[in-house]
């Protein structure tokens, strides 16, 4: 008597592809919007650890900083940095943050990222992202 080993017929390897394929098409799209916030998060607070860096910078020398690089490297009197462990990063979409001294609405600076697209308005993943 022969041992023979039963394997998947063609049918149920194509039923069963199906079946993954439609899960994966109700769930990809949840799953990629998700990204899109988290990048955003991501900006948020990034933006928050380089405006703790400038509010130290502040205290120390008594003014804001020219450039998002004096956080790093200044010669300026009673500079007692690096007030960042590494180089400034870059937004989650890889364009620098916007620092501007002064800022709009009479405050001391403006620190922003302009998204996905890397320019000023949009809406969605390229939404301009502002730090309060």
């Amino acid at each position: 008597m022969k041992n023979r080993t039963r394997g998947f017929t063609l049918m149920e390897l194509l039923i069963v592809m199906v079946i993954l394929g439609l899960l994966m098409s109700l769930v990809a799209p949840q799953m990629f919007s998700k990204v899109s916030s988290t990048k955003k998060k991501t900006a948020a607070a990034q933006m928050q650890m380089l405006q703790t860096s400038i509010d130290t910078y502040l205290l120390d020398i008594g003014d804001y900083p020219a450039n998002l690089g004096e956080l790093r490297q200044s010669s300026q009197d009673g500079w007692d940095g690096p007030y960042l462990p590494k180089d400034v990063p870059m937004d989650p979409w890889g364009n620098p943050y916007v620092y501007q001294v002064p800022g709009n609405d009479g405050k001391p600076y403006l620190l922003m990222s302009y998204g996905k697209d890397g320019q000023v308005g949009g809406s969605d993943e390229n939404e301009d992202i502002v730090a309060e």
